[in-house]
């Protein structure tokens, strides 16, 4: 017997498709069809989205879910969690795991722990030199062949200008992008935020946004030379925002994303040096926010990622200088985004739609991001306008280094389908088999 879903009444937003109109959705047996005959909607499980968004889950191409072996901070289960109370019904996983996700066998691991406990979509990448140590390549082929989609040494940055470009030649060769962290070592040996006046006053090191003009200038050029996609992640300073629109237009094959932290925040939010918002690259200025926004709105950075990067209370309850870098997003992504550009009055509501799920999945090449017919029925639905506070025990995710404990956000996910399957109900997280089977409730994890 066929599973039937039909979504009415909703305000309908599918940016791939060109539509934004008050209707309905429907599924049949995990995908999308344009029509339900009389009689499938007579046995049809139906949801009511009336005065809700109805949109095509969220497409996140930059998450760490530390699993394998540092199951303490996160693992593929519990990230899968936030994702689907966050509305991200696809997720691209990075490979700074332990160990390095830099060979087959770990690919091969890592995808077969995702088939067992995830409830989202999720694909792995491969790094791009062994042990992330930007001395040797990684076998290219043979990650894509194991199911990479990607290659990154996310979370650190190759140094070497030759290995970089023999890692961009290889990633070519094999029809993979290749995804770039952008930092300078040299410029940043000890710092913990942004070299700005707010770094002189607080005492603490300084990180300039020269360490990553350098890199993104080094990758637009090794993209022009040798006609390779780069995709350059989260873009921070105003200058490599200004660096990215010079390259695209002369049509170099870059890309880039933002974070809605990035985008939400300064390094103003340090003053009380509180641990939770120090990230990798870190907060910056008002300008380099702003000059974030306006390359988000003329598609100079070409969609949003969380960097979702889970600590564990113990690691982040620390020193300043000696806390880990990163913070957890996957769960309020789309209430920051919404509250920064739309409710700003930066852009309107399906362009936003689209930085959150078509274009990334364009990115990389993903069958996501949409509801066409024939695709998988990956459906998040959310209240715009709903409040909300944060409460650091409302975590679906093991870790809660969240900048935003305490403080009311706008727009709260109401339903999240996985191909046609129930996972998330508003308040809490059920099995993809029987949606009358609660798998998690907020602060379990």
């Amino acid at each position: 017997m066929s599973k039937i879903l039909w979504i009415k009444n909703g305000r309908v937003i599918d940016p791939a498709n060109d539509r934004d109109d008050v209707g309905d959705v429907y599924a049949v047996d995990g995908l999308i069809v344009n029509n339900l005959s009389p009689e499938q909607k007579s046995s049809a499980t139906v949801h009511d989205a009336t005065e809700l968004i109805v949109i095509p889950g969220i497409v996140d191409i930059q998450v760490h879910l530390r699993e394998p072996g540092q199951l303490h901070k996160e693992c593929v289960k519990t990230g899968s969690w936030a994702a689907a109370a966050g509305g991200i019904t696809s997720m691209v996983c990075m490979g700074n795991t332990t160990p390095p996700c830099d060979n087959a066998g770990t690919i091969q691991y890592l995808i077969n722990i995702i088939k067992r406990d995830s409830i989202v979509n999720i694909y792995p990448v491969g790094t791009a030199s062994i042990g992330m140590k930007g001395e040797a390549l990684t076998p290219t082929g043979s990650l894509k062949k194991a199911g990479a989609v990607a290659i990154t040494d996310d979370g650190h940055c190759i140094q070497d200008n030759e290995i970089m470009r023999r890692a961009v030649e290889y990633a070519k060769m094999h029809d993979l992008i290749l995804m770039d962290h952008c930092q300078d070592y040299a410029l940043t040996k000890n710092s913990v935020m942004n070299e700005s006046e707010m770094s002189l006053r607080l005492g603490l090191k300084g990180w300039p946004n020269a360490a990553e003009d350098i890199i993104v200038a080094r990758n637009i050029i090794l993209a022009e030379s040798t006609n390779a996609h780069i995709h350059l992640q989260h873009i921070s300073s105003a200058t490599a925002v200004d660096f990215i629109r010079r390259a695209k237009s002369r049509h170099i094959r870059v890309t880039a994303e933002a974070m809605p932290h990035h985008i939400a925040l300064t390094d103003v939010s340090l003053k009380d040096y509180n641990t939770n918002f120090k990230m990798n690259p870190p907060l910056r200025t008002e300008r380099d926010r702003l000059a974030l926004i306006a390359g988000l709105l003329d598609g100079t950075i070409d969609c949003i990622a969380t960097d979702h990067a889970p600590h564990s209370p113990t690691e982040k309850d620390v020193e300043f200088d000696k806390a880990p870098f990163g913070i957890i997003g996957l769960e309020t992504s789309l209430a920051v985004c919404l509250g920064v550009l739309v409710h700003d009055k930066h852009c309107d509501l399906p362009y936003l739609i689209e930085l959150m799920t078509c274009k990334p999945s364009e990115i990389l090449n993903l069958d996501k991001g949409t509801l066409s017919e024939g695709s998988e029925a990956d459906i998040c639905v959310f209240d715009p306008l709903e409040s909300w506070i944060v409460h650091e025990n409302g975590f679906f995710s093991r870790s809660k280094n969240s900048p935003w404990i305490g403080e009311e956000l706008r727009g709260k996910v109401k339903k999240t389908f996985v191909k046609g399957n129930l996972v998330f109900n508003g308040e809490y997280i059920l099995s993809p088999q029987d949606e009358h089977t609660i798998l998690a409730r907020p602060g379990e994890s």
